[in-house]
């Protein structure tokens, strides 16, 4: 009998590197579903924070993406029995792969760490309210595979149990020289890449990041690629004010952009690594020298089929096994339970410490 494989994916950057791995499951049932709950709070999220992965522009760009590949999708994973589980993110935990083996892969840069992840570290808050800055901490998961060394170390310092974490290189990262290959009209440019902290609920100064982009070119040429869930009217008008000259993109791809940019500016965004990988100049809220040790490592884009090497050696190995990962989630941060009612998360957080 054919084993099913459920992805649980997100953004169309993680829905796509979910694709990239089924792709190496060819002996299994692959299904798909964008990302969710599994309970009330999903009406919620789709009504009140549609800026999400779990609604909104990411979860319609979701479905298209897996409609427009011919993807099996399950909805929550409410038609199958599953033997194992991929998921992009381990912020929440659904319900209905708590008992499964669950494989988490991480997706990009993470969120800086601000007060919501201390109030989850210290408070046991709900992960959920510190965003990706908590990625890794369910400690929920089988095997987490990450982008790099400089990764693994942050994740373990934040509490993930380092025997679970494989560094593979993350796809879509992992031979960004191929971004290079592209019919984008415009080369050596300034490139404006836009944040949705506004529509996240968070402070950001459009203004002076528009001034600083215009003052970094010198009057060289600026191009603005706008975030895919932010207010594209409100954006462009900002821009039309400050930058008048500037070209406005709010669709495109952007690792083909940077890759024929001289310059990126940006806030705090993954796209800083293809950047970094191609050797651009870069202006964002993260130091030169922390991009470099998160690089994701150059591999050739082999990652997506490392993992799933991985994956099926685990599970041969340990076929007949119950999974631990429901008792790890109960004592992780977030889910107010004391940890010393399980001694492999205890020992993930000395390493926090």
């Amino acid at each position: 009998m054919r084993k099913k494989v459920l992805f649980i994916c997100g953004s169309v950057n993680q829905t796509s590197m979910m694709h990239r791995i089924s792709e190496h499951f060819t002996e299994c049932d692959c299904f798909f579903t964008p990302y969710y709950i599994g309970d009330f709070r999903d009406a919620f999220m789709k009504k009140f924070l549609d800026f999400s992965i779990l609604g909104g522009k990411y979860k319609e760009l979701t479905l298209e993406y897996l409609r427009s590949n011919d993807l099996a999708i399950d909805y929550m994973g409410a038609a199958n029995q599953y033997n194992f589980v991929f998921t992009c993110s381990d912020v929440m935990i659904q319900k209905n792969i708590r008992n499964k083996k669950i494989f988490l892969v991480q997706e990009g840069m993470t969120d800086p760490q601000r007060l919501p992840y201390y109030l989850v570290k210290m408070l046991r808050f709900p992960r959920w309210i510190a965003g990706t800055s908590v990625t890794g901490m369910s400690n929920a998961y089988d095997l987490f595979f990450t982008a790099s060394e400089g990764f693994k170390d942050l994740f373990i310092k934040k509490g993930a149990c380092p025997e679970k974490i494989v560094v593979t290189g993350i796809p879509n990262f992992d031979d960004v020289r191929q971004y290079l290959r592209n019919d984008f009209p415009y080369k050596n440019y300034v490139l404006g890449l836009t944040s949705n902290l506004r529509e996240c609920l968070e402070y950001e100064n459009r203004k002076e990041f528009i001034v600083r982009t215009v003052g970094i070119a010198r009057g060289r040429q600026i191009i603005f690629k706008l975030h895919p869930s932010e207010n594209v009217e409100r954006a462009v008008a900002e821009i039309r004010r400050y930058a008048p000259q500037a070209l406005v993109y709010q669709t495109g791809n952007t690792n083909h952009m940077v890759a024929n940019c001289d310059v990126l500016v940006t806030r705090f965004s993954s796209v800083v690594f293809i950047g970094e990988a191609l050797g651009k100049e870069i202006h964002a809220d993260i130091s030169n020298a922390e991009i470099k040790k998160l690089a994701p490592i150059q591999n050739g884009g082999v990652s997506a089929r490392l993992i799933a090497s991985i994956v099926k050696k685990r599970l041969e190995s340990n076929s007949t096994e119950q999974s631990p990962n429901y008792q790890a989630y109960r004592t992780a941060p977030g889910n107010r339970v004391s940890a010393t009612q399980c001694p492999a998360f205890a020992k993930s957080q000395a390493y926090a410490s």
